[in-house]
């Protein structure tokens, strides 16, 4: 509802910038053709202005404590959501009354125009319909229906209606009296946009004096028919119609002289004014953490827990991965538009995973399969626990198969997998820790060290032991000495990690990648 509020603040801004833009610099010019678009196009401007948003990502340094919340709180407290609640409905219920009270009132004044038109002898005339009517209404004109009561006019003043209609329905201005007509019933609350309305009629009238009396021998004949039509107070609310209020303003306009044309600077104006507004409201500010190297020591991580889900889940093995987060984990995990493909494959899912204030949700689509995706759960000595998701980016299939890296989002974006759940145990040993890595991308590898070998949580969910000896360390391309210590890196210099293991490692790096292999480049 707060998204409602601001659409329309901000909409209603443009509305009043555009309006105060036309009223103190543009109404008094006889740029009227220009003044018709400019007010047009500022209804348009405002509609969809507050919709289009910049993104700008800013970079911050990360917050020391890795123990922070991955997510806000997004379920506020319930007393205070629930008045909240209430007072949406009450709005929401006060503006559709307001709302079906115009639209009613638009269906009278369709009706009433369909009831004076028809039955009425129809006089066709090049683009033009001519009903003569034998009601006391004033001369209107609607699309391409010019209706009148000739009964009521001279020759010569007749002649002077029919070309100021002419002139409404040669340039369709019908249109531009609805398209203000909806606007002010769908923003009814705004009185900007009844001023608005006022002021696109008017333009409109003053339009058709100009044109109607270029064509006329006799102007002061024409001003003098404006005045006797201002007896005639009935007219049809959605037409263009011969009377309208303000005829003073209208002879003026007639006979006012045209203004120069360097005086268009003034719709240029409005460009600095928009880029303004855009600067101000409609860039979307995006905090993101730089890359950073956090060391926990191992007494402070119990186990690290990774459940898959892949293109080939069945139902049974997601429902045990349901059933393990509840027992184990005390995790919410949800599951809704599930479809799969004539291989029993998954092809859609969406899953919701909910701890207290933690909550994550991750959307999969694909017209094939799925990718492999996955809840990873972090448990600390403390009772604590952390919950992310971890996602498998597959590389493509000409190519080498190259090692997958974890992702540990932070945001409302989570991935769920299958059935298998993968421990990593912390190891007692004074010399052992974990270190935990994330890159730009927010790529993670959780990778525990002790002086048996190195242990890497990958981004599969299965934990590989080498206990044989050290991955080798590839540092911005060049092989690093066995002896090298990973942790003398400043972190602020790490662009990325990847860890391979040995099968893929000697797939790509050949017999120096049989232990595995560290890949580490930095910001250059």
């Amino acid at each position: 509802m707060e998204a409602v509020f601001i659409y329309i603040a901000k909409s209603s801004s443009l509305m009043l910038m555009f309006y105060c833009a036309y009223y103190f610099l543009l109404r008094k010019e006889t740029f009227f053709n220009s003044n018709r678009w400019f007010l047009l196009s500022g209804l348009v401007v405002s509609v969809i202005l507050p919709l289009l948003t910049y993104t700008k990502v800013i970079w911050i340094d990360a917050a020391s404590n890795f123990d922070t919340n991955i997510q806000t709180t997004l379920i506020n407290n319930s007393d205070s959501e629930s008045a909240e609640f209430n007072w949406n409905y009450i709005i929401l219920g006060f503006y559709g009354i307001g709302l079906l009270v115009f639209l009613l009132k638009l269906a009278i004044d369709f009706y009433s125009l369909n009831a004076i038109i028809k039955g009425k002898k129809i006089k066709q005339q090049a683009d033009f319909k001519f009903v003569d009517i034998n009601e006391n209404i004033a001369p209107f004109s609607y699309f391409e229906y010019i209706v009148y009561n000739s009964s009521l006019y001279t020759a010569s003043e007749l002649e002077s209606i029919l070309e100021h209609e002419k002139v409404h329905s040669d340039q369709n201005h019908t249109f531009d009296v609805l398209i203000s007509r909806i606007f002010s019933i769908i923003f009814w609350f705004n009185p900007i946009v009844w001023l608005y309305k006022k002021a696109i009629t008017q333009n409109l009238e003053f339009i058709a004096d100009s044109e109607a009396s270029k064509k006329l021998s006799d102007k002061k004949a024409y001003q003098y028919t404006l005045l006797k039509i201002t007896t005639h107070e009935n007219c049809v609310a959605i037409t263009n119609h011969f009377y309208q209020s303000l005829i003073k303003k209208r002879i003026v306009m007639l006979n006012k002289n045209q203004s120069k044309k360097r005086n268009s600077w003034k719709y240029y104006l409005m460009l600095p004014a928009l880029a303004t507004f855009v600067l101000l409201f409609q860039v979307e500010v995006i905090a993101k953490e730089k890359p950073q190297i956090i060391e926990e020591n191992d007494s402070n991580i119990e186990s690290v827990d990774v459940f898959k889900i892949s293109k080939n889940s069945t139902d049974a093995e997601l429902n045990e991965i349901k059933n393990n987060l509840k027992k184990n984990h005390n995790v919410k995990f949800e599951m809704s538009e599930i479809k799969r493909n004539d291989l029993n494959q998954l092809t859609s899912i969406t899953v919701d995973i909910k701890k207290g204030k933690q909550h994550s949700k991750s959307i999969q689509n694909s017209d094939k399969a799925i990718n492999e995706f996955g809840v990873i759960i972090i448990t600390y000595k403390n009772g604590d626990k952390k919950l992310g998701i971890q996602t498998v980016n597959n590389s493509n299939n000409k190519e080498p198969k190259k090692a997958i890296s974890n992702k540990l989002k932070t945001e409302t974006n989570v991935n769920t997998n299958s059935n298998t759940s993968t421990k990593t145990n912390s190891n007692s040993s004074a010399n052992s820790s974990t270190t935990v890595i994330v890159d730009n991308d927010n790529n993670t590898v959780i990778t525990t060290s002790s002086d048996e070998g190195t242990s890497v949580a990958v981004s599969n969910g299965v934990k590989t032991n080498v206990k044989t000896g050290f991955p080798l360390v590839i540092l911005d391309g060049k092989d690093m000495p066995s002896d090298f210590d990973m942790n003398s890196l400043p972190p602020s210099t790490i662009k990325s990690v990847r860890v391979f293991k040995s099968l893929d490692a000697v797939a790509l790096f050949g017999e120096k990648g049989e232990h595995g292999i560290v890949e580490i480049k930095t910001k250059k």
